[in-house]
């Protein structure tokens, strides 16, 4: 990629670490004040590095049997649970490495997890169910079958749990598992966001398009014209943007004003092959977006959706994830190739660098 080699990061990406794990890193998540960073691989390692090294703090090589699935940090991020093959749910603490709860889930895998936005409640999905456990690892509710294995799980801002899977995206009570709301649309969706606000809900589908639905109406709209399934996704803090995947380009929607119906998206190119995570900084109307490519780039963007690239660095392998640091001070990548990269983010006074994208290559990527 020209003007870009591995550890040579450019415009708002400063120098900062990198460190490697067992395998494939899969997931991570920052502890509170970013002191650790927390990462699971796919030989089922979990591994904890020191913030500001990233020096190895602890590790536990091969605790999920057959690898991590996913991680979820607790809102206090003074607690992270790991989801595996191995159909358990692990609570950790980030000090000390300790495994404060062990969750028997299912025989099946566990694909996600996630804390409700309070810490009150860790969901969980296994084949057809979720499950719900509270804040010591009781199980309080565990759902009927789904049409389909669940996709995906989010939480509303009032602690409803959102789940994806063929045909629909249900809403439950957190507390009591009955379906509060259901939105239903033939097709596979395989990715789920939902704005700030918890009114819009957002789904990659497998047909190549992204569906969304207004839950005070229950309107939906489609989102087309996508090369490759749409399995990243991200709305900013505010609500106002949705940054989606599906390409080699990132594309943004604009819910500003009544967007995005009859408006026209921004178009993010930079990466010369899918863009394979999204992840919008704290506060700020700037994404970071990962590719198949490696590179890792930091967009400015505007309420329009529209923007540029302002920071780009490469790593080895293709970014699995990005994460901001909860100060939106650093953002580090995981990658295919085992790698753990953060980069320190350059305080900028007036305007703000612009960096050129690379030149396209000839051959077509899949």
């Amino acid at each position: 990629m020209s003007d870009l080699s591995v550890g040579n990061p450019t415009g708002v990406l400063r120098r900062g670490w990198s460190a490697a794990v067992g395998d494939y890193a899969i997931a991570g998540g920052w502890s509170q004040n970013g002191e650790v960073l927390m990462v699971g691989d796919a030989e089922g390692g979990v591994y904890a590095l020191e913030g500001k090294s990233g020096a190895i703090a602890w590790e536990r090589p091969g605790v999920h049997e057959g690898g991590v699935l996913a991680m979820a940090v607790h809102p206090s991020r003074t607690t992270f649970a790991t989801a595996g093959q191995d159909g358990r749910v692990l609570t950790w603490s980030p000090a000390d490495g300790q495994v404060s709860r062990t969750i028997d889930v299912g025989s099946d895998w566990v694909e996600n997890v996630a804390w409700s936005p309070d810490g009150q409640w860790l969901a969980a999905s296994c084949s057809r169910q979720v499950r719900v456990y509270d804040a010591d690892g009781g199980e309080v509710w565990e759902s009927d079958d789904h049409p389909s294995t669940v996709s995906a799980i989010a939480w509303s801002r009032g602690a409803e749990l959102a789940t994806a899977c063929y045909g629909r995206v249900s809403f439950f009570d957190p507390s009591t598992g009955a379906l509060r709301q259901k939105m239903e649309w033939q097709g596979s969706l395989v990715s789920m966001v939902l704005s700030s606000d918890g009114d819009v809900v957002a789904c990659g589908s497998q047909d190549n398009t992204v569906h969304f639905w207004r839950r005070s109406t229950e309107m939906d709209s489609m989102m087309s014209g996508y090369p490759g399934k749409p399995s990243a996704l991200a709305f900013d803090d505010t609500g106002t943007l949705l940054a989606t995947g599906g390409g080699e380009a990132a594309t943004v929607w604009s819910f500003h004003k009544g967007g995005p119906e009859g408006t026209r998206p921004g178009s993010l190119r930079f990466h010369v092959q899918p863009v394979t995570t999204l992840a919008f900084a704290p506060g700020a109307m700037r994404l970071a977006s990962g590719g198949r490519d490696g590179a890792a780039v930091v967009w400015s963007l505007r309420k329009n959706g529209q923007g540029g690239p302002i920071g780009a660095a490469v790593v080895e392998g293709a970014v699995a994830e990005l994460y901001w640091r909860p100060d939106g001070r650093a953002l580090a990548a995981l990658d295919s190739q085992g790698g753990v990269s953060v980069w320190r983010i350059e305080r900028t006074k007036g305007r703000v660098p612009r960096i050129r994208a690379p030149q396209r290559p000839d051959e077509d990527y899949c």
